[in-house]
């Protein structure tokens, strides 16, 4: 018997009977008025939440989670919870289509390089207590006022619904996070209006019958269809005359694939300019990602808490995100660098023991190390594979700097820090020079080192870091679950140098020429964040590795996002503070 997924003739039959269905009814979907929308959203949170349980356990026991492991919330969290999120956001968005009345509800603010801000989260009463602290805030391209905003968001809806022309999508699922495949579906569906064949990833494709049973709605409306299949079923998908775009969530080699060809072939068209697939494509791709970690006043318990933090951006999902730091960046002579590594080696040798799940790693790891010279390790207990270590200015500094690993792998980079301000402008520098891609980067900061620089001269610093999205005191990664935030690499990418991709996802209020995101969070947990004079109600955060109750705030939170209400707080802020 063939693998299930393994391309096949009858394979090959039911894709073209799939995509043949969603064809005919592509115009239709792009005409579907915005209250059929709206019903459909709320089916799928309906179809959606008997399965919730399933889908988050059975992620759990195969990526080799113990069932009574902390851990599985990442798969409540990054799964159904980020799923039901979408639902409620897109619902918002949706009900005050007309006149575009969702813009007039958000804070705009001009930023010192004269670009226009746009403050997302936070945005519902919601987003203040079980998010407190938190601020998003998407930096608009140069050139778009605060008075252009309606004009450069949801301009799919512009066109009156009966001269709206649909399209036929494929989009290539992740294999990592869950929410991802249908996050990036949904883009397709209520963005740009049009049918979707989403095709499951082989290393997740056990969630295929989960998927089909949330979004159910949409299948049955032949909006929707969700396959399986390998990678032949893939090159097939891409190439078939009924597929009109692409968006791909994965490497930056499988995308060139697609876009220049196999191989030899590949590597000419690229050089000549010439896509062997001519199709629009979008991407969201991996990176090199950084985190900066500017000196300051740091107390001991700073230190602790910032190696949970950096602890959690590599170790979530077991190292398996395209937004995990790879390249760590420190004060060099800051009397406070080893007792803070030390503390993220005390982190990841007590929490998030689990083992590299992820097809390929031992071999990455391997590679990884080849490259490094002298490598050391970040042990993770009897049975787990450790966090392997490089100094990025030995070996083979180039290969570690452009390469992302996929794997629990670490490079450590120490800079000049004469200052924290000139040292900030020098890991800015040396990260958009150095590292591959432009997915997300993370800068640590103390509120009082903030103030010595100052929040404008601030801003001016990182209008220079070259990223999707900037996490400032926090993980950019959170930015992935922001349903409000755009996610995807920053803007200006193209075919030939296609860098963490092309476009972006999620972005609930459809805004176009975006540029970057911002993404706040407090310095401290509370109740420790009031000795900082900055009041909080954010304790550790339910995604960090080291949360205690991450499994029973997920589970909570998913209830939460599926019928929102006052009742179902107090069971979320114990369990929070339990974290």
């Amino acid at each position: 018997m063939k693998p299930q997924g393994q391309f096949t003739p009858d394979l090959q039959a039911a894709y073209d009977a799939d995509l043949e269905a969603l064809a005919a009814a592509r115009h239709d979907w792009a005409r579907s008025p915005v209250a059929e929308r709206i019903a459909l959203l709320q089916a799928v949170k309906d179809a959606l939440m008997p399965v919730a349980e399933g889908w988050a356990t059975t992620a759990a026991r195969k990526k080799r989670l113990a069932p009574d492991s902390p851990l599985a919330g990442e798969e409540w969290i990054s799964g159904p919870y980020a799923l039901m999120g979408m639902c409620n956001a897109l619902i918002h968005t949706l009900s005050q289509m007309p006149g575009k009345a969702f813009i007039d509800h958000l804070a705009t603010r001009t930023l010192p390089t004269g670009q226009t801000a746009v403050r997302v989260v936070p945005h519902a009463i919601w987003d203040r207590l079980l998010l407190s602290g938190v601020s998003a805030d998407i930096w608009m391209q140069p050139g778009v006022a605060a008075a252009d905003l309606k004009a450069h968001a949801a301009t799919a809806y512009d066109i009156a619904p009966e001269e709206r022309v649909g399209k036929v999508a494929l989009v290539l699922g992740a294999g990592n996070i869950a929410a991802i495949s249908p996050l990036d579906a949904f883009q397709k569906l209520f963005v740009e209006n049009q049918v979707v064949l989403l095709k499951m990833n082989p290393v997740n494709d056990y969630l295929t019958e989960y998927l089909r049973a949330a979004l159910s709605p949409l299948i049955a409306r032949d909006a929707l269809r969700i396959v399986r299949g390998d990678g032949a079923a893939g090159a097939y998908l891409t190439d078939h005359p009924l597929v009109e775009e692409i968006h791909i969530t994965g490497a930056g080699a499988t995308h060139d694939a697609i876009v220049w060809g196999p191989g030899e072939e590949g590597v000419r068209n690229k050089a000549a300019g010439t896509p062997k697939n001519p199709r629009p494509i979008t991407s969201e791709l991996g990176a090199v990602c950084p985190t900066i970690v500017v000196p300051g006043p740091w107390s001991k318990a700073d230190i602790r808490f910032q190696a949970e933090h950096i602890a959690t951006q590599k170790l979530h999902n077991s190292g398996f995100n395209c937004i995990a730091v790879q390249s760590l960046i420190l004060p060099e002579g800051w009397d406070k660098a080893e007792a803070l590594l030390t503390e993220v080696g005390q982190v990841m040798a007590h929490h998030a023991r689990r083992e590299a799940y992820y097809p390929g790693a031992e071999a990455r790891l391997a590679e990884f190390d080849a490259h490094a010279e002298g490598t050391s390790a970040f042990p993770r207990g009897p049975g787990v594979p450790p966090c392997h270590v490089a100094d990025l200015e030995r070996g083979d500094t180039e290969w570690l700097q452009r390469h992302e690993i996929f794997a629990p792998a670490l490079g450590i980079r120490h800079l000049p820090a004469p200052d924290p301000e000139s040292y900030l402008r020098a890991a800015i520098a040396w990260a958009n020079d150095a590292l591959y891609g432009t997915l997300g980067g993370n800068i640590l900061i103390h509120p009082a080192t903030m103030r010595q620089i100052g929040r404008a001269r601030f801003e001016e610093i990182i209008a220079e870091f070259r990223y999707g999205t900037i996490a400032i005191n926090a993980w950019s990664g959170l930015g992935f679950l922001l349903a409000p935030v755009p996610w995807g690499g920053f803007a200006g990418a193209t075919l030939q140098d296609v860098q963490s991709g092309i476009g972006t996802v999620h972005n609930s209020f459809m805004l176009e020429k975006t540029q970057r995101t911002v993404v706040e969070a407090p310095w401290a947990p509370f109740p420790r964040n009031l000795l900082s004079g900055r009041f909080t109600l954010l304790p550790r955060p339910p995604w960090f590795i080291t949360n205690r109750r991450q499994h029973r705030i997920g589970r909570l939170l998913t209830r939460f996002q599926y019928r929102p209400g006052w009742l179902k707080l107090p069971r979320i802020f114990v369990n929070a503070l339990l974290g």
